[in-house]
């Protein structure tokens, strides 16, 4: 398996890249957005600490098993900041968790897709994983159709508590061979 950090990752419209401390106002204006944030188990952040974790995930390094890391979704041509995807590959390299935010700005055109998309290719190809999984809420519907868009299958339901407040969340997972077979299909 490769390592070391393969970023940026060009997409169609979007890159994927790490983030910046002068990131700092545009992660803000989409990770303190009630609407972005209101099925997400982070917090929000003050400005600080907002400043001092940008800090932290530029300097880390890429996809450490049992860690999580952060890559940035920017605009293609203005390599903005508009989103994130968190990712934390199990320690034992046999599964890999994907998390996302989009500013709401950027929904809705298929950016959160590509930029998925990418990050789980990029996953499956720089770590020994065999499947992928994404777990949203029940109710972030755009969050359900986007992972099935991208092949995941529903595994699993559980109940549990975010914030405070009681939710359902399911699993998604989508594994290598899935991908493998799908990346011979467009070859």
């Amino acid at each position: 398996m490769p390592h070391g950090n393969p970023l940026p990752r060009r997409c169609k419209r979007t890159v994927l890249r790490k983030v910046y401390e002068s990131d700092l106002s545009h992660f803000q204006a989409y990770r303190c957005d009630p609407e972005v944030a209101r099925y997400q188990s982070w917090e929000l952040m003050t400005d600080a600490e907002a400043r001092h974790f940008l800090q932290q995930v530029n300097t880390a390094a890429f996809l450490v098993p049992g860690e999580w890391y952060q890559l940035g979704i920017a605009e293609l041509e203005s390599n903005l900041l508009i989103g994130d995807i968190g990712i934390c590959v199990d320690a034992g390299e046999q599964q890999a968790e994907i998390g996302f935010s989009l500013n709401r700005i950027y929904q809705k055109q298929g950016l959160a897709r590509e930029s998925v998309h990418a990050a789980i290719e990029l996953i499956f190809e720089q770590r020994r994983v065999n499947c992928v999984v994404g777990i949203t809420d029940e109710r972030n519907l755009a969050s359900i159709k986007l992972l099935q868009a991208l092949g995941m299958k529903q595994i699993e339901t559980n109940e549990t508590t975010v914030r405070g407040e009681p939710c359902v969340e399911l699993t998604f997972s989508v594994t290598r061979k899935f991908y493998d077979t799908q990346a011979n299909k467009t070859s």
